[in-house]
């Protein structure tokens, strides 16, 4: 059985080693969840996470409760179902829908998700949709998702699905990004918002603070406002090269105006754009999975945390992923 130490890190751990123990079959236990953060152990979205692959894999399993720090996961079989799972809290359906996509290796999959769909600490539903779906779809997954309902932190209560089939998919090398084709501005408010005009105002920001840096591409505008439970607004700038596609998103809080929001989320294109690598490093560790398993390599501004832990877990599966930080920008290889 495959021995993980979840205390250098939160969920992601957990997430790949869930996803990991489906695709190839391997029984592991994970002691000290999450034991970096202030409120350590398993909470809701981490053990919907859980039951989820279990749900999937037919898994034994000792440990699943809230706030446990230790649990052991046996999966017995990988099969395609329709899932409809509640979070129940504002918990992110995207980080949710990461744990399954990789399953496209091997299944079928129709699955619908309530919870937050724009919340911190995990990238928006725009990101998912428009940068990290079309750039795995390069590479020959068929996914298509859907948002019925966006959800806000406090209340949530947002609603998406996801549908995969099983795929045939290539290995993740990117020599070089090429050159910026164009630039996609998505940006989403409340209706509560709109008065005050929040989404148009961050749209217009970002596309002038752009033109003012003689960004040489053209850009669009996709601005909209949402029926929520809770108010809150979204930005994300989509970058789209000919052989790669970034994303930067930025929310909006009580507090900041909806110039600021734009202003950050240029500031980290901006800095992305000046490196000349292939994948946002929010994306370089969202395509570990898929790397581990159909090999392949690109480069990445810098190595985070979360790629960090995810090299350490993805190994003890056998991925044999290295990291080469000895040119310029660091480069992730799957061998």
């Amino acid at each position: 059985m495959i021995q993980i130490n979840g205390s250098k890190g939160g969920g992601q751990i957990l997430r790949t080693a869930l996803t990991m123990s489906a695709l190839k079959q391997k029984p592991f236990k994970i002691t000290k969840i999450r034991g970096s953060r202030t409120n350590p152990g398993l909470k809701k979205q981490h053990l919907k996470a859980v039951q989820t692959i279990k749900n999937l894999t037919n898994a034994e399993t000792t440990g699943v409760k809230p706030n446990s720090q230790k649990i052991t996961f046996k999966p017995k079989t990988l099969k395609q179902k329709k899932l409809e799972i509640n979070i129940g809290t504002a918990g992110s359906t995207t980080l949710l829908l990461d744990t399954i996509i990789p399953l496209a290796h091997k299944i079928n999959l129709q699955t619908t998700v309530k919870g937050g769909t724009d919340v911190k600490w995990s990238p928006t539903y725009d990101y998912f949709k428009h940068v990290k779906l079309p750039l795995l779809q390069k590479f020959g997954l068929k996914a298509d998702t859907n948002l019925e309902k966006t959800g806000y932190y406090p209340k949530g209560r947002g609603k998406t699905t996801l549908n995969i089939k099983k795929s045939e998919i290539k290995p993740i090398e990117i020599h070089e990004r090429g050159k910026l084709q164009k630039i996609q501005i998505y940006s989403k408010a409340s209706k509560q918002l709109q008065k005050r005009q929040v989404a148009d105002r961050q749209a217009n920001e970002t596309a002038r603070i752009l033109k003012n840096s003689k960004i040489n591409a053209p850009i669009n505008k996709n601005i909209s406002y949402a029926d929520t439970k809770s108010p809150g607004s979204t930005l994300l700038i989509k970058a789209i090269y000919e052989n790669s596609i970034a994303g930067f998103d930025n929310l909006g809080e009580r507090g900041k105006t909806s110039e600021k929001v734009a202003k950050q989320a240029v500031q980290k294109f901006k800095k992305f754009h000046a490196t000349k690598t292939c994948v946002d490093q929010n994306m370089a560790d969202q395509l570990m999975v898929f790397g581990g398993i159909t090999k392949g390599k690109f480069s990445t501004p810098k190595i985070t945390n979360h790629i960090d832990s995810n090299q350490q877990v993805m190994n003890l599966f056998e991925a044999n992923i290295q990291i080469d930080t000895k040119t310029e920008y660091p480069r992730i290889r799957f061998n």
